[in-house]
């Protein structure tokens, strides 16, 4: 389901809201839980100087996941990022929503995923990514696949596409 370099780029340069799922994309998809119960996650920060300069460019960003955490909500603040979708059953109908709430078509908008879950929503969005290390379901369906994996630098290659496609790259 590649797309061809050409058709890949006229759809990055038309993308107006990034859609991250979490644990796996921002993540490398470990869970960190101490003995009282309590979750950390290390995030990367080029992919938070990438959601910055999306930002920036006019992109919006979201965020949705299938679990609630305290560290994804304090990194969203962090970063800006305004509309996160936490406890999400039904990825796709988090993405209507997502373009209800912000009037931008579902063909604008770039989803990011790792696993089979991510799969209604990626395959409603004008442009599926998935992260290298991807269930291999995930890999097949994607138009592009980034090189690196999720939480190493994975969604700053996706914040890269889209602003070289609009000649905002550096």
């Amino acid at each position: 389901m590649r797309l061809a370099q050409d058709e890949l780029v006229r759809r990055a340069a038309g993308i107006r809201l990034l859609v991250l799922d979490v644990d796996g994309v921002l993540t490398d998809g470990r869970l960190y839980v101490d003995e009282a119960g309590r979750e950390t996650k290390a995030f990367h920060v080029r992919d938070g100087h990438g959601i910055k300069l999306a930002h920036r460019a006019g992109i919006a960003v979201a965020l949705v996941s299938g679990r609630r955490s305290g560290a994804v909500d304090a990194r969203a603040a962090e970063l800006g990022i305004g509309h996160v979708c936490a406890g999400v059953e039904d990825k796709a109908a988090a993405l209507a929503r997502l373009c209800r709430e912000t009037g931008i078509d579902a063909a604008a908008a770039a989803c990011v995923g790792d696993d089979v879950v991510d799969l209604p929503m990626m395959a409603a969005a004008g442009l599926a990514v998935a992260v290298a290390d991807a269930h291999p379901a995930v890999l097949a369906r994607a138009h592009w696949v980034t090189s690196r994996p999720g939480g190493a630098g994975a969604v700053r290659e996706v914040c890269d596409l889209l602003l070289a496609a609009r000649g905002e790259g550096p």
